[in-house]
């Protein structure tokens, strides 16, 4: 895939989703003070399809979704279902801030997925170094930053059980719901999970009307964060990959970080720094060790004008052109 005519398009998907998706785990901290994580994902899917579905009707986006409809449900489970109450519950364990480091680990877990299931994100030589490299800052959060903390301990696993789940996500996205309108799978994705989610929201309702700070906070995600933050998702794939879409995993954590510091009053230590240096590295490394090809170069301007040979077009797998 090259750079041609869509590289201003993709940087602004890029910052986009790298935004809309730092921004979540703050609120998802302050929503899981009051409610339970069900909840907050119920609420947050249930927003989110009540905003697409009049938009996605409108546009049509919604055809031919019932052919596939076992890669959305898959879809939905793996993305959505599993990996946002697992979020919700980690967070009450942990700062917003490390769970967010904990998620940058996410193109990591693609590389070893792809070891099995998909050719093109193989990890390979200094790429599989990369993995290494990656899982040592993984090891150093749990086994330096929350060691001795059973608590911390759980909650940090569950967040990394549902990185496993935002990485198997766009791979079904790639080979079963590409040349769709991104619109359609992303509302009838939130649609099956608010169906899903609902008996265990019910089941773990409150027993007072959450604060003002709570219910703003579930708003925030279900509209900013999870309709249009999916809609941008979907279409970046569409447009560079899921190796290449997963990038915004470099961005993510930086957002969350400073958000968690500056307004909930988190302390990052030296070890869960170190940590996210190392998953960033480790990531940058398994997914090609180099700028993603839609990101503007400059290119050193010659004092000779003479022409150079034409250079081939390589085509580069999209783990290879480093990135959810």
């Amino acid at each position: 895939m090259t750079s041609s005519g869509m590289s201003t398009r993709a940087w602004m998907l890029f910052a986009a989703v790298s935004v809309l998706w730092g921004i979540p785990y703050l609120f998802i901290k302050v929503a899981v003070e009051e409610l339970s994580p069900a909840a907050v994902a119920f609420g947050r899917v249930a927003l989110g399809f009540a905003v697409l579905l009049p938009y996605a009707w409108h546009r049509g986006a919604l055809r031919g979704l019932g052919a596939r409809w076992r890669a959305m449900l898959a879809y939905t489970v793996v993305e959505i279902v599993l990996p946002w109450p697992l979020i919700g519950f980690g967070e009450q364990r942990v700062a917003s801030s490390l769970a967010a480091i904990l998620i940058a680990a996410v193109p990591l877990v693609i590389a070893v997925l792809a070891l099995r299931f998909d050719a093109d994100e193989r990890a390979e030589g200094s790429r599989l170094a990369g993995l290494l490299v990656g899982f040592a800052g993984v090891v150093a959060l749990l086994g330096l930053d929350v060691a001795g903390r059973p608590g911390e301990l759980l909650g940090a696993a569950a967040i990394l059980a549902a990185a496993v789940g935002y990485a198997c996500g766009p791979m079904i996205i790639k080979h079963r719901l590409s040349g769709l309108d991104p619109v359609g799978p992303v509302t009838a994705s939130l649609g099956l999970a608010t169906v899903l989610l609902a008996p265990f929201a019910l089941a773990t309702a409150p027993d007072s009307v959450p604060s003002a700070d709570a219910l703003a906070s579930v708003v925030v995600l279900g509209i900013v964060c999870s309709a249009l933050a999916f809609v941008c998702f979907f279409a970046l794939i569409t447009d560079v990959g899921p190796g290449r879409a997963t990038v915004i995993t470099y961005v993510n954590p930086v957002v969350a970080v400073a958000l968690g510091v500056t307004l909930l009053g988190e302390r990052v230590g030296a070890t869960a720094v170190a940590g996210l240096l190392l998953i960033l590295a480790g990531s940058w490394l398994s997914t090609g060790g180099r700028m993603p090809p839609w990101v503007p170069v400059p290119r050193r301007r010659r004092p000779a004008p003479a022409p150079a040979p034409p250079q081939p077009e390589t085509p580069g797998s999209a783990a290879r052109a480093a990135a959810t």
